[in-house]
């Protein structure tokens, strides 16, 4: 009835098709996102990331539903860490790469990872491309399949066709319906309030300054000062920079109401940045990078800028990227993150899926831990919820 076919670029699939299909509200998922990684040099055969991407048709050669997946050769770049599994597997003689991954390159956001429009026959076309990607993972022979921050629908459509859950921990805020910055931090204790307010006013004391522009609004040579300050934070923490200067630049015209630079300027000159995308829900932050050190400037430049730009336009979310428990005392909480998996061998699926099982556990321990130091005076979540399990 259904036809899954793989695609070693993203191009082969017409943009508004692929687009039809995706959520609006997470850009790192739109076709000109992932072309202009592949066109740049982001992803492919020098990073690791081979593109194999899933489309699924139906008897009319309709394309019905798809996902971005890639062959990988390391584990660079997921924010899923199984970087033990592989060396597991390397000093028992066996080969965890290649391997396959479904996922938005370098973006721990989560997002629907199955594009499948809404419809009576929504869940029969999931169920496919699922058996679809298991199936393509048997023929070509890897070790294993991935699927990384998928949404708790998804997740438990996964667990379904036999894959196995993992669950991590991000720090998001929520909008209650805050009609200023001043009201959001109302809802703080009185300590955690004069925190926030002292780190902004020392930002505002030391003459920084802030323009917050779309893609279409910045200039060439913004986004180049931009990518140095992108490069130069890899640099400092001995990391890769994987995103180049062009597809920055490109993003910024075809991605124009999606994407939004932060610069922060003393004295006229550029002396800080953060990158974010723009869904119609929420804002995801995604790189910063700074010239100069300045007293709480990446807290105001990463999220107090964010927040306020959310609030000013209504967005339901926030998710400023992976990892930071510093980020609890500004707003954020912390929040569950799914993503599944699949191995090929039954005795290390057996072991990965014990070792699963008792981090879930940990997870949820920690996840009651973090909300505990909650800087709202009125929290309701539910202390001691346990993570879903097999």
């Amino acid at each position: 009835m259904y036809q899954l076919r793989t695609y070693d670029s993203i191009e082969a699939i017409p943009r508004a098709e692929w687009n039809r299909l995706a959520d609006p509200d997470t850009p790192f998922l739109r076709h000109e996102f992932l072309a202009a990684m592949e066109r740049h040099g982001c992803v492919g055969e020098h990073f690791g990331w081979l593109p194999r991407h899933l489309a699924l048709y139906d008897a009319g050669g309709s394309l019905v539903a798809a996902a971005p997946c890639y062959l990988k050769t390391n584990s660079y770049g997921e924010f899923v860490f199984d970087w033990s599994w592989a060396d597991a597997y390397k000093r028992s003689g066996l080969a965890y790469y290649p391997k396959l991954v479904v996922a938005s390159p370098y973006t721990p956001a989560t997002g629907p990872r199955i594009l499948v429009a809404d419809g009576p026959d929504k869940d029969e076309l999931t169920a496919a491309l699922i058996r679809g990607s298991l199936e393509l993972a048997a023929q070509i022979g890897v070790s294993s399949l991935h699927w990384l921050f998928t949404t708790e629908t998804e997740t438990r459509d996964l667990e379904g066709q036999g894959l196995m859950r993992r669950a991590g921990c991000q720090f998001h805020w929520d909008n209650r319906g805050y009609q200023d910055f001043e009201h959001f931090l109302g809802a703080f204790s009185s300590a955690k309030r004069k925190q926030v307010r002292r780190e902004r006013r020392r930002v505002a004391e030391a003459g920084i300054r802030f323009r917050l522009l779309l893609g279409r609004e910045v200039s060439e040579e913004e986004w180049a000062v931009f990518h140095r300050l992108y490069c130069d934070t890899f640099d400092k923490r001995g990391g890769v920079p994987t995103l180049s200067l062009g597809f920055f630049r490109e993003i910024g015209r075809t991605l124009a109401d999606q994407c939004l630079l932060v610069l922060a300027y003393h004295e006229g000159k550029i002396v800080a940045a953060a990158f974010d995308l723009v869904g119609t829900r929420s804002l995801y932050g995604r790189h910063w990078g700074c010239f100069a050190d300045f007293h709480s400037l990446h807290f105001e430049a990463c999220y107090y800028q964010g927040l306020d730009y959310c609030i000013q336009r209504c967005l339901s979310r926030f998710e400023p990227g992976a990892q930071g428990e510093h980020k609890i005392s500004r707003g954020f909480l912390p929040t569950p993150t799914w993503s599944a998996h699949w191995i090929a061998d039954a005795r290390w699926r057996d072991a990965i899926g014990r070792f699963l099982d008792q981090e879930r556990d940990a997870m949820s321990d920690y996840l009651a831990e973090m909300r505990g130091r909650s800087p709202y005076r009125a929290f309701h979540e539910q202390e001691g919820q346990r993570l879903p399990g097999k």
